[in-house]
């Protein structure tokens, strides 16, 4: 069946669709992401129609700080870099190069996943900023919370491919999955800079007022 062919002895110019399975799955997610598009953009001007009501609790530019806020983009960011070149490294058929970059990438994903626990910690021990405080903080954490979550599902589905197709090498059977949780990923990362922008540029610059 041309859907397992090992693609040991010749690599199609893009893998990912060389199969009717592989259009069907690279369309799919396209209207699967128009969704996840319309979902973010309803949290966003959520955020924006709360971000001023914050009561007698603190203001965006009292809790933020951008250089932490900083360290965990430069993370996404690379990530998103690093996933870039294991799909490269995929169409040159380099399973071992792919897989590598792959696990740099849920390394990284990581380490942006645990700065923002971190972060959310910080917020409410330090600040007493929790997810009741006021209605700036319920549209934050609800904004922020839901790419959080995102951020969990890219990186367990880019694991359990790691795990699953670790001897398998690339296939055309697999080749689309490994695709399409790239793109997954790189949606992510976009978000994030516009939560950057929004939330965290536009929150110290500009403040909250109650």
């Amino acid at each position: 069946m041309s859907g397992s062919v090992d693609l040991s002895n010749g690599l199609p110019s893009h893998p990912e669709r060389a199969t009717l399975e592989g259009k069907n799955k690279f369309l799919g997610f396209w209207f699967f992401l128009g969704g996840e598009t319309i979902l973010f953009a309803t949290f966003f001007g959520t955020y924006l129609g709360l971000r001023n009501g914050t009561a007698d609790g603190p203001t965006s530019a009292d809790i933020f700080h951008l250089e932490l806020v900083f360290i965990m983009t430069m993370l996404l960011l690379t990530s998103s870099l690093t996933s870039v070149l294991a799909m490269s490294a995929m169409k040159k058929n380099n399973f071992r190069s792919m897989m590598i970059w792959l696990v740099i990438t849920v390394v990284l994903g990581l380490g942006f996943l645990g700065m923002e626990i971190y972060e959310f910690y910080q917020y409410v021990n330090e600040y007493e900023f929790g997810f009741t405080t006021s209605a700036f903080a319920s549209a934050f954490y609800s904004l922020v919370g839901l790419h959080g979550a995102h951020v969990t599902f890219g990186l367990c589905w880019i694991t359990l491919l790691i795990v699953r197709y670790a001897r398998s090498g690339i296939t055309l059977t697999n080749a689309p999955k490994f695709y399409v949780a790239s793109l997954y990923w790189h949606f992510i990362d976009v978000v994030w800079v516009f939560i950057f922008t929004v939330v965290y540029l536009m929150g110290v610059g500009g403040g909250s007022h109650g």
